[in-house]
This record gives structure tokens, C-alpha cells and sequence, in this order.
């Protein structure tokens, strides 16, 4: 059972205020409520925490994106009632939708929001389908990447199971699509694509406008999963010609709880997963979290007015890392090669250390991740990784990373050296291969 958006909604802070210990204030300036606030957790709790590097899990929330929760918070109410608290509770949705649209370059009416990416994910995948089926008669096949995250995969095993034909499309050896090969797959038959933006494990930014091209060519509708690029990279929707578009609010400095489907206006409107009350138009109904869309749209908001900055920043912090790994003899590659990755992250095999242990070791002073956060716990290979063409002993030697607009370099060099500590420690015996 799908429960409504609002359910955790006051628990969010727990956690998020955290951020504001890497806050900058010369490039990010503070107001004195802000300033106090960070004046307080440097002197206490927050200062024991470890240098966070798992920006590829989520993101610190930023300070615009909690002063508009706060402030819906302490004003209630419910965007479908007929009184003047529901009209403000509106006003903040339609605000934070059209900030979300512009983010993008869609129209605020193109924008659905959902519970998160997995939602939004779903709601394009299974809703989409279904709704263009009937349309279509002769479509009945579905093609998405190998390195596609679950939450498109899964759905579109889904449809397998109703009858529709399932087609991966390969990658290369650095993790791009690999366009030849993907166009060599499309036919008269395809219904729907899905290609993600930016893969969530590597980072790599995939040829997602040349992708869209040809399967409009061949008719067909095209949905990108945009969960690790929004806010990260420049997006025009209409540039890039999409039918469909999965945001994630977490995934850029926005509260957990809360993503988006773009639905291009010429689009065919998915079915709905869930039914209740008709809000937004039936295709997600149920009462709008109001605090997390408002959130979600000053988080948009920020990224979009810092885009430029942030990716430099990202640029220097990754730089420094990888510099101060070397520096400690930490010997490395960088799987992702020469692919255009995303600023800030770098997905690296460190050579003879065991990935997991090398996590865990470090685990009290830097957060690291080995692959997607929400597949952990599983004890298996990561299927990014398999796609990419690496063994299963050099998959196991790989970190993720990804470091966030707060941090400065002195963070980064701290992780460095903790990460080169845990490494001695985490080493592979000779001829040993994990299973």
C-alpha cells in the first residue's frame, strides 16, 4: 500500500541540520538565524561527525530547502481545502512546482509531484506504458540500458510479465551507452526507452539527447531517469526532446519524501499506480506534502541559481582527492576513464584493498558507499559494474565518491588520509577473491 507523501514529513530534520557543518560562509552567506545555528553545532555534536563522501546516496540539505519547510510548518494546511489556510498551502505548491519546472526548462503543469525518483521511476515505466499500449497496438517492447537503477529495471521486468518484450542496451568499457549498438536495437516495435542521465554508481552523463533522437525516429516515447543530473548538470527538456522525466529532491540538496515525473505536454499522460482523491490531475492523487514540495522547490531554486558554481567547486574538491590519495601512495584507477562524469564525483578501483572492509574501517571518520545505496545489504556483484566489463575481484575494489557543495578542501584532505589509513588495513591477501 503506497501511503501519502506527508507520512514522515516532521521527522525529515532529524539528520538534515547536519549540513550546515560544512557550510561555507564566504561563498554561501548566512543570515544570523543561519549563522547561530552553525556557531551551535560546530561547538558540539555535529563536529564528531564523519567527513561525508556519499553524496551519490544523498545530499545535505540546504539551508534554503529547510527555512521553506520550516516555514510551511508553521503555517498548516491542506492545498485541497476551501478556506484561506488552503489557499496559502496551495500558493507554496504552485511556487515550488514552477521551481521545479524551471530547473529543468519544462511548464509547471508538466510536473508531477511523487514520493521520490522510485515513484517517479515507476509512475513513467508501468504508467507510461500501459496508458500508450492501446495507442500503439503494434509496439510491444521496452528497452532500457544494462546500467539502468532498480527502480527502472524492476518495473520493466514488470512488463515483461505482461506479455512485453525486454531489451538491454550495452555500455562501453568506461560506462557510456554505447549509441551504435543501441541504435542497432531500435525498430518499429519499441514503445518506450529509458536511458538514465547520470548512472548513479560511476557518474558517468550519458548521450541522452542522441539516445531520444533516434528512438523518436523510430516512433517511439523516451523517459530518462534524471535522479543523480538535476541540479548537477544543465537541463532543457525541451532542448533534449523527452517525453519523460524522473527527479529526485534528496539527490540535490532538496528533503527526502519528495521527486517528480516531468510529462511532456504532448506526451501520453501515464495511469495512474495508486487512486484516491484526483490531486494533480488523477495521474498521482493524494494530499500534497506541501512542506516538502516547498522544500524541494527552494532546493531547486538554489541548485539552479549555483549550477555553475557548484560544478567548479566539485571539479577542485575531486582533484584535491585524488591528489592526496596519491601522494600517500594509494594506488588507483579511475574506472569511469576519460567519460564525462559529473562534478564532484569520481568512481575509483583501489587496487589489492577490499572495497566493503575499506568502508567499514573507515566508517567512524569518512562515509563511503561500494555501489547504489539502495540495493545494499544484498551480497551481490553490482550489476553497473558487470555491465562495464569488470571482473568480480576488481569489482570488489571499487569506491564510489561524491563530494557536496559544502565542503572545503581541508575536508577533503582529512578524508584523504583516513581513507589511505583504512586502506593499509582493508588490504586483499595474496590470491584471495571475495565471494
Amino acid at each position: 500500500m503506497v501511503s501519502n507523501l506527508h507520512h514522515s514529513s516532521y521527522i525529515l530534520l532529524i539528520g538534515c541540520f547536519t549540513s550546515y557543518t560544512y557550510l561555507h560562509e564566504s561563498r554561501f552567506p548566512l543570515d544570523d538565524t543561519q549563522s547561530d545555528a552553525l556557531a551551535h553545532a560546530r561547538g558540539g555534536l555535529v563536529s564528531d561527525l564523519p567527513i561525508y563522501l556519499d553524496g551519490f546516496a544523498t545530499l545535505p540539505l540546504a539551508p534554503e530547502a529547510r527555512d521553506a519547510m520550516l516555514e510551511v510548518w508553521s503555517r498548516p494546511g491542506n492545498a485541497g481545502s476551501p478556506n484561506a489556510s488552503g489557499e496559502r498551502a496551495a500558493r507554496y505548491i504552485a511556487d515550488g512546482r514552477a521551481d521545479v519546472a524551471a530547473l529543468i526548462g519544462a511548464a509547471p503543469a508538466e510536473i508531477f509531484f511523487t514520493g521520490g525518483a522510485t515513484e517517479a521511476n515507476n509512475l513513467a515505466v508501468l504508467g507510461a506504458v500501459r496508458r500508450a499500449a492501446p495507442l500503439f497496438p503494434g509496439r510491444r517492447r521496452i528497452v532500457v540500458s544494462a546500467i539502468e537503477h532498480k527502480a527502472v529495471l524492476e518495473p520493466a521486468r514488470i512488463l515483461e510479465n505482461e506479455g512485453f518484450t525486454l531489451t538491454f542496451a550495452p555500455v562501453d568499457d568506461v560506462g557510456r551507452l554505447d549509441l551504435d549498438a543501441f541504435e542497432a536495437l531500435l525498430g518499429e516495435d519499441v514503445l518506450l526507452a529509458s536511458i538514465m542521465m547520470v548512472n548513479n554508481e560511476t557518474g558517468v552523463i550519458q548521450p541522452v539527447a542522441e539516445a531520444a533522437a533516434l528512438v523518436h525516429r523510430v516512433g517511439g516515447l523516451f523517459h530518462s531517469d534524471a535522479a543523480q543530473a538535476a541540479g548537477k548538470v544543465e537541463i532543457d527538456v525541451l532542448d533534449l526532446d523527452l517525453d519523460y522525466l524522473s527527479l529526485s529532491a534528496h539527490k540535490c540538496y532538496g528533503p527526502m519524501g519528495v521527486g517528480a515525473l516531468y510529462v511532456a505536454a504532448h506526451a501520453p499522460k501515464p495511469l495512474p499506480l495508486i487512486h484516491g482523491g484526483g490531486q494533480q490531475d488523477a495521474v498521482r492523487p493524494g494530499t500534497e506534502p506541501v512542506a516538502l514540495i516547498a522544500g524541494f522547490g527552494a532546493a531547486a531554486k538554489a541548485a539552479q541559481q549555483s549550477l555553475e558554481r557548484d560544478r567548479r567547486h566539485g571539479e577542485t574538491l575531486v582533484a584535491a582527492l585524488l591528489e592526496a590519495l596519491s601522494s600517500r601512495q594509494l594506488r588507483f584507477r579511475r574506472v569511469t576513464g576519460d567519460a564525462q562524469v559529473v562534478a564532484g564525483s569520481v568512481t575509483i578501483q583501489l587496487v589489492g584493498v577490499d572495497a566493503d572492509r575499506l568502508c567499514a574501517t573507515a566508517a567512524r571518520y569518512v562515509s563511503l558507499s561500494t555501489g547504489s545505496a539502495c540495493t545494499s545489504g544484498q551480497i551481490k556483484r553490482s550489476h553497473v559494474l558487470e555491465a562495464i566489463g569488470l571482473s568480480e575481484s576488481d569489482s570488489a575494489q571499487v569506491v564510489r565518491i561524491f563530494c557536496h557543495r559544502y565542503q572545503e578542501i581541508d575536508d577533503i584532505k582529512a578524508a584523504a588520509e583516513r581513507i589511505a589509513t583504512a586502506a593499509a588495513r582493508s588490504r586483499l591477501a595474496t590470491g584471495e577473491v571475495r565471494q
